[in-house]
């Protein structure tokens, strides 16, 4: 897959260079607090991240180049500038796509970062949700984690996968680009997997 790819649903899948663009360390970083936290500046990012404003300007500039994030129209801090990742969902190419070796490396690596970053994110709520000065006891109260646990055939999880994604993704974008009076960032997340020492259920 050499071009971006926009399918049905509006999800863009990203092109073959933008992958490896973004397959390195501190870009996924900057990926995920743009994703997450909303604009930023190289500076408020170098001091997120413990890096130098030039370093994280650099790499906004290599995701930009790639159509990952862009830089915020009309606004501006003196002559720093503020950078977002593009509005809408985004899709990396997985292990069932047809990629060459090295695609096929910076697939899993993204992936694989992508994952660890929803974890993070998730085991840092849990965490600050113990202390009422972190996290105030109604947001805890709003927020939700619920595991099912089902014996499936790869078909129905296939038909609760797209379910899943057609339903949220019409109710996530009723919200998306919103930023009404109260509001903080917040992050939605679903997983449904077969568990790797599963056994398929004989004929």
């Amino acid at each position: 897959m050499s071009e971006e790819i926009t399918h049905p649903n509006g999800v863009r899948e990203i092109s073959t260079s933008a992958l490896k663009g973004l397959a390195h360390p501190l870009r996924m970083a900057i990926y995920d607090a743009l994703s997450a936290l909303g604009p930023q500046t190289a500076t408020t990012l170098a001091k997120r991240l413990g890096e130098s404003s030039g370093s994280t300007s650099y790499h906004l500039r290599q995701l930009a180049r790639h159509r990952l994030i862009r830089e915020v129209e009309d606004e501006a801090s003196g002559r720093e500038k503020w950078w977002e990742r593009i509005p809408g969902a985004m899709r990396v190419p997985g292990p069932e796509s047809d990629l060459d070796p090295s695609t096929r490396t910076a697939s899993q690596y993204v992936n694989r970062e992508l994952v660890r970053n929803m974890h993070r994110n998730f085991e840092a709520f849990v965490d600050a949700a113990y202390d009422q000065q972190r996290m105030p006891t109604a947001w805890v109260e709003a927020a939700v984690s619920d595991t099912s646990n089902l014996r499936l055939t790869k078909e129905q999880l296939s038909e609760i996968a797209a379910e899943f994604e057609k339903t949220t993704m019409a109710l996530i974008n009723r919200y998306r680009g919103r930023n009404d009076p109260g509001s903080r960032p917040v992050q939605v997340q679903f997983n449904a997997f077969p568990l790797i020492d599963g056994e398929e259920s004989p004929s």
